[in-house]
């Protein structure tokens, strides 16, 4: 019998649990804000969340990290609902990790687990793909545990929700540590790159503004907003993985390179800090930092704290180092969605926007304007007027604000940037050899 017109079967979404371990410990986020933003998470991987827990966690038990009586509890209602899969909104060891899958006879993952599978799914360059794959393998090379045998036979693949597969299980820690150096090797290599970029762009007059903040804050909607972009701008976690860079032209008639980064998020998984270092060095090298924050959500605050830590790690290099504070605007993004600009009043260091909307932007542009203006020095020069290059050079990498011609030398007055002008008179002194 023809089959032509049969439909191909459709799988139904996963039936998830999502687990909050809550411990009372002065933790700046509610138990129902840390449930809420989990089953986010865990809600942007497509499956059908059918049950939550926040079981309190008194104490860490090295086996299951719950308590047994926790565990069988939680057990029961697995089994009523046909779970398949269980989030643990909390870092697993590979044994707990393994035990609860045992008593609980279905797939659990960590949130570590859960967010590596999330970049996984949206990584679209080469680069980003790489730096997945490498935090992927870190991760499961502690939980390639042969004892697993009941998920021997689910897909492969480095994706935490494939299970170890048929291919993983077979694989020994060598084949994977020889893997894991050449995805070093070839990040390496996408550093350099990324480094002769900066490097090209420092060569032109164009600073470097960053957008930081924590996932979900608006970032891609203001980017767009601020460039005329099309960047992906969803609202969905991680929507952008992969740093996008466009020009902007500032109220001075300045331009700069503004770059769009990868959201932050609480207990960011260490690997992923490792593994995206060659994006996140686009924020270390920047000149100014827009902080976005998302101004209406409750723990906008909370937020702001996670973004701050991270950034207080990254300082230990880079152009910002640990003056990162001090070059940082802070965007109050969102505010149409709580009565407008105007209810946030004039705060120091920050611009209430709406990247929505338009609201603030061009209040925001200026305060960009006026940042970079800050660290520019006014010096002037007699240039000869047979040496074209020195007269360029100025036009191109300062702002120039007085000029006077004269048969043999024109007398320019410019603002420049510290290190600009030391490269410049550093330059000019070498003379024709230059």
């Amino acid at each position: 019998m023809s089959d032509q017109g049969a439909h191909p079967t459709v799988e139904p979404p996963m039936r998830t649990a999502v687990v909050l371990p809550w411990q009372e410990d002065g933790q700046a986020r509610s138990a129902e804000a840390r449930l809420a933003e989990a089953v986010e998470l865990t809600r942007s991987i497509g499956v059908d969340i059918v049950h939550t827990a926040t079981p309190p966690l008194r104490a860490a038990q090295p086996a299951t990290l719950l308590g047994s009586g926790q565990v069988a509890a939680l057990g029961e209602a697995i089994a009523a609902q046909r779970i398949g899969l269980v989030v643990v909104d909390a870092s697993l060891s590979p044994v707990q990790q393994r035990n609860l899958e045992q008593a609980w006879r279905c797939k659990v993952i960590d949130r570590t687990g859960l967010i590596l599978d999330i970049f996984g799914e949206r990584a679209r360059t080469r680069e980003g793909a790489l730096q997945v794959e490498l935090a992927h393998l870190q991760y499961q090379r502690s939980r390639l545990v042969r004892s697993w045998t009941h998920l021997g036979r689910q897909r492969g693949g480095f994706g935490c929700l494939g299970g170890p597969g048929e291919t993983q299980l077979e694989t020994d820690r060598r084949v994977i540590g020889e893997r894991i150096a050449r995805l070093r090797q070839e990040i390496e290599e996408v550093r350099r790159t990324r480094g002769l970029h900066r490097e090209a762009r420092r060569r032109v007059p164009f600073p470097l503004v960053a957008l930081v903040g924590y996932t979900t804050a608006g970032k891609s909607t203001l980017f767009n907003a601020l460039t005329g972009a099309e960047a992906e701008a969803a609202d969905r976690l991680f929507a952008t993985l992969d740093p996008t860079l466009r020009s902007i032209t500032l109220p001075s008639g300045r331009r700069a390179i503004l770059s769009d980064t990868v959201g932050f998020i609480s207990a960011l998984p260490t690997e992923l800090v490792a593994a995206f270092r060659a994006t996140l060095e686009e924020v270390a090298e920047a000149d100014i930092l827009l902080h976005v924050r998302n101004a209406a959500h409750p723990d906008s605050d909370a937020q702001r704290a996670d973004v701050v830590a991270v950034l207080n790690g990254m300082a230990k290099e880079g152009r910002l180092a640990a003056d990162w504070e001090r070059h940082t605007i802070e965007v109050l993004n969102k505010a149409d969605l709580v009565g407008g600009v105007a209810q946030f009043g004039s705060r120091p260091g920050a611009v209430a926007v709406s990247g929505l909307t338009g609201q603030g932007l061009s209040v925001l542009a200026a305060a960009i304007d006026a940042r970079l203006s800050e660290g520019l020095v006014t010096v002037g020069y007699d240039i000869p007027t047979s040496d074209g290059a020195q007269l360029a050079w100025l036009y191109g990498h300062g702002e120039v604000i007085g000029r006077q011609d004269s048969d043999e030398t024109i007398h320019v007055t410019v603002r420049l940037d510290a290190r600009d002008r030391a490269r410049f008179e550093r330059e000019r002194q070498a003379g024709p050899e230059r």
